[in-house]
């Protein structure tokens, strides 16, 4: 069973940034200024490790360079390459060649558009991969959707900033471990969705994700995420409870980092601030320290200080760390303590959990084993429900012989 690659080079870059993307030249020179740098190579890599620990050697079908054959090499693997994408003199360096300059092009993958990650999920369908592994966000997603033929399944390797959809694993080493299982032999597949929004629309605060697609993914529950849930209008009056339950846990002289989430916003709103609707906020006995911080800027307001940060699950997902809130980076909350996370939801969210645990994936798999096995969620005034908490990396395949 044949396993193909794909690989977004600039995927994720915008998350530690605080930029809720990584769309366009412009939001990717932003980023690198602020310190920003792609993982989805890196996520790969980790993704194919696990692959290569099962079946060394492994063949894998891939796009040239940093469109997967430089992570397939990585992980000690075989890359067989069926697409490379044409190289044209770019305007850019046209423009450069009379001394000008261009603001378009972008400063890191040399011009891969969502036009060559459709045409490589082509190729790896006529080249014969039976399951398609793609690293990136959901744009990512969209456009392998767009270009892999009918009915051969994909597998997202998660690695842009908030990944709404439900065709990605929960973290690379779970989407290793189902490609690992397909090459024995084909899993169940189910259909998930494929979603993406605008992304100067959600920095503007009003997400607004959209169906593209329908596509088979291997089913396999514990390692396979759902797709993000929004917060209906009834539940309103259920979140103000829940923001109210959080400020109460508010101690002087903490400082506190407001992650993104309708709730954590209500969280700003009972407080009487105006924070950043996506970002990440530095609060301190109900003043506003800081705005839309960057990971980098966050850790500097840390420093010295005692703090923790107050994140929220998302609907349907349960994830609490590692989708949209990248700027509490490892670094980040590692320093914050052996306490660092308030967390804050309604009871309904962890209800529609169905028993599923809270799921963590910062990038840092010793860092989500020590954040791993129960957190108190705060669901209103002296509220709370002591709800289990994984590392992505952990999730059992049912049929595993560790799952019981």
């Amino acid at each position: 069973m044949s396993i193909g690659l794909v690989v977004n080079p600039i995927a994720g870059i915008g998350g530690p940034a605080g930029l809720a993307g990584s769309d366009g030249a412009a939001v990717q020179r932003e980023a690198l200024r602020r310190g920003g740098r792609p993982r989805a190579s890196e996520r790969a890599r980790e993704a194919l490790a696990v692959l290569a620990a099962a079946h060394p050697g492994t063949e894998v079908l891939t796009a040239a360079g940093p469109m997967g054959e430089d992570a397939v090499r990585a992980a000690g693997l075989t890359p067989r390459v069926v697409y490379s994408r044409p190289v044209p003199a770019s305007r850019g360096a046209l423009l450069r060649s009379f001394g000008a300059d261009d603001r378009n092009e972008s400063p890191l993958d040399g011009g891969t558009s969502g036009e060559d990650t459709a045409r490589a999920a082509m190729a790896l369908g006529a080249a014969g991969a039976t399951l398609v592994l793609f690293a990136g966000g959901d744009g990512t997603a969209r456009d392998v959707a767009r270009g892999v033929p009918a009915g051969v399944p994909m597998l997202g390797i998660p690695a842009g900033v908030k990944m709404y959809s439900g065709c990605f694993a929960v973290g690379p080493a779970a989407a290793g471990a189902l490609a690992a299982a397909w090459t024995d032999h084909p899993l169940p597949t189910a259909e998930a969705e494929v979603l993406d929004l605008d992304e100067e629309t959600l920095r503007a605060g009003r997400p607004d994700p959209r169906l593209f697609a329908l596509v088979p993914v291997p089913a396999a529950p514990g390692r396979t995420q759902a797709r993000k849930a929004s917060t209906p209008a009834s539940e309103r009056e259920a979140v103000h409870r829940a923001a109210v339950g959080a400020v109460e846990q508010l101690r002087p002289g903490t400082r506190y980092l407001l992650g993104p989430g309708s709730t954590t916003a209500e969280v700003g709103r009972v407080l009487g601030l105006d924070t950043t609707p996506l970002g990440v906020d530095v609060i301190e006995d109900g003043r506003m320290l800081a705005r839309d911080v960057t990971a980098d800027q966050a850790l500097a307001a840390i420093a010295g200080h005692t703090a923790r940060a107050v994140v929220t699950v998302i609907g349907g997902q349960g994830f609490v760390l590692g989708r949209g809130n990248q700027q509490l980076s490892p670094r980040v909350v590692a320093a914050l303590g052996p306490h660092p996370l308030l967390v804050v939801a309604t009871e309904q969210k962890l209800i529609d959990l169905a028993g599923r645990p809270l799921l963590v994936d910062t990038g840092d798999p010793a860092l989500d084993a020590r954040l791993a096995g129960h957190l108190t969620v705060v669901t209103g005034p002296a509220a709370a429900s002591i709800y289990p908490v994984s590392a992505a990396t952990a999730a059992p395949i049912e049929g595993d012989p560790e799952c019981v």
